[in-house]
């Protein structure tokens, strides 16, 4: 009887509430009816009554928790849109991917007012589908693209100068059967060499060394600089009686810098004495056995190509090489021979040529002409004509001044097209693998791509193999990567070389090893990712493409702070047309590898695409980092190539150090173009102290040695030298490289000796 009581007495209860309720709703739908819907401002109690009512009494908890959450959102949403329609259209821009595509893909709900009637608190099946296909589209929620793209330099608009640029003629219409040559010599030039035209460069020398004189030749690369000589040679030495035997030892010497250019020339002579079988070339060059090598010079040698350092080592140290038969001395790219430091070792063999043998003919090849080269010119050469494609043969050598030589006008290949790239440092990385793409992966293109030191070479090849050779999205081929050094074993640098000039397509990644001289066939861009430190050095560079008439390109890149280095080239009448950062980014959208969350499709402004390039820019540089992080060899690896490639950058000659200098190059974006998140301590806090910080220093340091009390009597004492560990000596050596020399540590007290110390207070 109790139990119906108090049930009777809730239900009561209820019904009161009820009706409380009712009455009060009614009195404000007549206050409603009197004053207007326009003026009536409902208070917040007011409108949960409402809510109450119109709702069932018996709801659960769970439903109204939605309910305030339904609230909060529709809150948040009202907030965004005041954000949007207040901002201004660069603000639009730059506001994040998702509220763009908010906005896009649900005006309508933005734009209502929050709800007043919950009926269904499950949403539509349909909605959540999209954004679950939204989210997968994603695929790395944690890109941020302002890491890449913001904080960087402005690029300045680019004006080149004008230029008049030297063009030298290539071919002529005369051909070698013109020339007094045997005609087998003849018959192998058009059959094996595939060559019936003279150049110009051999139309004017082959002549010249044919009647015995010694000749110095300067014309551009690419022009036939080898068959100049190398024709006449051969034409000279078949035509001694009786014929040359192969126990007379070496009749012509010829040098050159670099392993490759040995290896190549020596094919060379190879072809061109198939029909004199009695003539026999050989190679001497550094990373090959010295044992065979003495075996074939035991055996004979009539012509002789040698780099300068494996010859002065078996000249010292080999007995079965003489040179008392030498008619020949070729010194080819002699410029490049003392660049490299082989000075001395060309003095020696021009004593050990001098000493040994009668007079012999020289020639001296170079695509420039320098103060070195003049001096070279002078000691060996007697009486010589030089020969000079831009200008007619005469028998005196140009004066050469550091002055000339920075003015020098170079002549470049006519069908050599040559581009210029603004990157700020951030970028740098991501542009060259997003032009790689486009001329490698989605176009047949053959590449060649200079750095400046060895650890840059293996790493940017460790990084491109493991990111970029994989398959794309679009099922493309993929792009195959070689690199080429002067720290690579000879085996393995012959097999690259002959690897690259035998494939249709692909990358080579090489220092300045292969700049001079190297025939590589079907080069059609050449990528210069770090500026060279001279004009002339340039024209070495792009001379590996457009070469014998042929077709080809090449881009440069530099910085914003670089951009003067144009100017600098135009000095030397070498003109650049610019090529657009956007528009070598823009090549990322053709492969879906790298495709970020946006949906661009054609109709889409200008803006979105934008957006859409920076993201699949940044999720290359994403996948760039995660690979440099992957392990710590990787890591390691990147960070030796930023410090070689630091080191490198101190290295400009002094007339180009306004252009390239270590305190214009900010670390931590120099980083991110080697896959680095942040510069390595050491780096980057080398070489910022402020003046203030230095004088504060310098003064603590002489107070210090005024409070010593032995600092007379240490002063005429002689100080050993200090020792210091191996992480000590690679701090040193690192902050001598990029700092003032000042390293902000207080000097090390020095121990007092406490006898001397308390009988000078006694006294």
């Amino acid at each position: 009887m109790s139990g119906l009581m108090e049930e009777l007495l809730t239900s009561v209860k209820l019904f009161y509430d009820v009706i409380k309720k009712s009455v009060r709703v009614c009195s404000l739908w007549t206050h409603l009816c009197e004053r207007g819907a326009g003026e009536l401002m409902m208070s917040s109690a007011d409108e949960q009554l409402c809510l109450n009512i119109c709702s069932d009494v018996t709801s659960s908890s769970s439903r109204r928790k939605h309910v305030k959450s339904q609230q909060r959102w529709s809150k948040k949403k009202q907030r965004a849109e005041k954000r949007r329609f207040s901002s201004s259209e660069d603000d639009r821009r730059r506001s994040s991917f998702k509220d763009m595509k908010l906005q896009e893909e649900e005006p309508q709900e933005e734009t209502q007012a929050p709800p007043t009637e919950v009926t269904d608190t499950t949403p539509p099946k349909k909605k959540q589908k999209k954004k679950t296909e939204a989210v997968k589209d994603a695929g790395r929620g944690s890109i941020k693209t302002s890491s890449l793209f913001k904080h960087n330099p402005d690029i300045p608009q680019l004006h080149s100068p004008a230029v008049c640029q030297l063009k030298e003629q290539i071919f002529t219409k005369d051909s070698f059967s013109d020339l007094p040559l045997h005609p087998h010599l003849v018959a192998t030039l058009n059959k094996v060499l595939n060559v019936s035209t003279l150049t110009s460069v051999q139309k004017q020398s082959i002549p010249a060394l044919l009647s015995g004189r010694d000749a110095v030749i300067r014309s551009q690369t690419g022009s036939g600089k080898t068959l100049s000589f190398a024709v006449p040679l051969v034409q000279s030495l078949q035509e001694l009686q009786p014929k040359i035997q192969r126990s007379d030892g070496p009749l012509a010497v010829v040098i050159v810098p670099t392993r490759e250019l040995a290896l190549q020339t020596f094919n060379t002579f190879q072809k061109l004495l198939k029909p004199f079988t009695w003539i026999v070339p050989g190679v001497l060059m550094g990373g090959e056995k010295r044992k065979a090598e003495k075996a074939r010079l035991r055996k004979g040698i009539n012509i002789l190509v040698s780099t300068p350092g494996r010859l002065v080592d078996h000249i010292k140290h080999t007995l079965s090489i003489a040179f008392s038969a030498v008619r020949w001395l070729v010194l080819d790219e002699a410029d490049r021979t003392l660049d490299l430091g082989f000075e001395k070792d060309l003095t020696v063999i021009l004593n050990s040529l001098n000493a040994a043998g009668p007079r012999r003919q020289n020639v001296l090849l170079s695509a420039t002409l320098t103060l070195g080269v003049t001096r070279l010119a002078d000691v060996c050469l007697n009486d010589p004509i030089s020969i000079h494609v831009s200008g007619p043969a005469s028998s005196d050598l140009p004066a050469v001044t550091p002055d000339t030589s920075q003015s020098e006008s170079f002549a470049v290949p006519e069908a050599l097209r040559q581009f210029v790239v603004l990157v700020p440092s951030k970028v740098r990385l991501v542009c060259l693998a997003a032009f790689i793409l486009d001329k490698c992966k989605f176009s047949q293109n053959k590449l060649i791509v200079f750095v400046s030191s060895c650890e840059v070479v293996d790493f940017l090849h460790s990084l491109f193999t493991a990111v970029l050779a994989g398959p794309s999205a679009n099922h493309k081929p993929p792009v195959g990567f070689l690199r080429l050094h002067g720290n690579m074993k000879q085996e393995e640098r012959s097999e690259t070389f002959q690897q690259f000039s035998e494939s249709e397509g692909g990358v080579l990644l090489c220092t300045d090893v292969a700049a001079r001289g190297l025939d590589l066939p079907q080069v059609t861009w050449i990528i210069q990712f770090t500026p060279p430190t001279a004009a002339a050095e340039y024209v070495h560079r792009v001379g590996r493409t457009a070469r014998i008439g042929g077709r080809g390109s090449s881009l440069l890149f530099l910085t914003p702070a670089e951009t003067a280095f144009i100017t600098e080239l135009a000095n030397h009448n070498i003109s650049l047309s610019e090529m657009k950062l956007q528009d070598i980014l823009s090549s990322l959208m053709m492969d879906d590898t790298y495709k970020g969350r946006g949906k661009y499709h054609s109709k889409s402004s200008s803006s979105a695409l934008q957006q859409d390039i920076r993201e699949r820019a940044t999720v290359l540089q994403t996948d760039f980092e995660n690979f440099v992080h992957s392990d710590t060899e990787s890591l390691q690896a990147a960070k030796k190539a930023l410090q070689s490639y630091l080191r490198a950058y101190t290295t400009y000659p002094a007339h180009l150090k306004h252009i390239f200098h270590i305190r214009s190059l900010h670390l931590g974006h120099a980083a991110k173009s080697f896959g680095l998140r942040d510069a390595p301590q050491g780096l980057s806090t080398a070489g910022t102290r402020t003046k203030r910080n230095q004088s504060q220093s310098q003064n603590q340091n002489r107070r210090a040695k005024d409070r010593s009390p032995t600092k007379h009597q240490n002063q005429n004492k002689s100080s050993g030298k200090k020792r210091f560990s191996a992480a000590q000596m690679d701090l040193r050596l690192l902050r001598s490289e990029f700092s003032s020399g000042l390293d902000g540590r207080r000097p090390d007290k020095k121990k007092k000796n406490k006898e001397k110390v308390l009988q000078k207070h006694q006294n």
